[in-house]
């Protein structure tokens, strides 16, 4: 686990298991996912220079992991930024509640999977930058 400037927001070593048959990584609450699964969704087929996110959420918590190809996650907690690549499918980034975050630089072939610690709620997003700025300062 390596903290990232950004609160709420911290990179996570998966637990890849290898062998002579391939790879594996087995996804459970509390080791290696700081929640219980409630939700879990993917990004792919993404053209070049296609950005996503853009967005907060209030209380959600996720963790997203490239499993093929790779991608860039800028998050922002109102005060912090912080670019993180995700390149390998052992490596996972959380994004706290309340943090900003944007996808963008993805490879051709980039399949972000996102799991979540509740299902999807309209009114749990914050999509105007500005709005986010005032409610994480305040």
């Amino acid at each position: 686990m390596t903290q990232l400037p950004v609160n709420g927001c911290q990179i996570l070593t998966l637990p890849v298991r290898s062998d002579e048959r391939g790879s594996l990584v087995a996804l459970e609450a509390g080791a290696p996912l700081p929640f219980e699964l409630k939700r879990a969704y993917y990004i792919f087929g993404t053209p070049a220079g296609a950005e996503r996110g853009f967005h907060a959420h209030r209380a959600l918590i996720q963790c997203a992991m490239c499993l093929a190809g790779a991608c860039t996650i800028t998050v922002d907690d109102g005060s912090e930024r912080a670019d993180v690549r995700l390149d390998t499918p052992g490596k996972a980034l959380e994004i706290g509640a309340m943090v900003w975050h944007e996808m963008r630089d993805f490879t051709p072939d980039a399949v972000l999977l996102l799991v979540a610690d509740a299902p999807y709620d309209e009114c749990d997003y914050v999509r105007d930058y500005d709005e986010f700025l005032r409610l994480a300062r305040s």
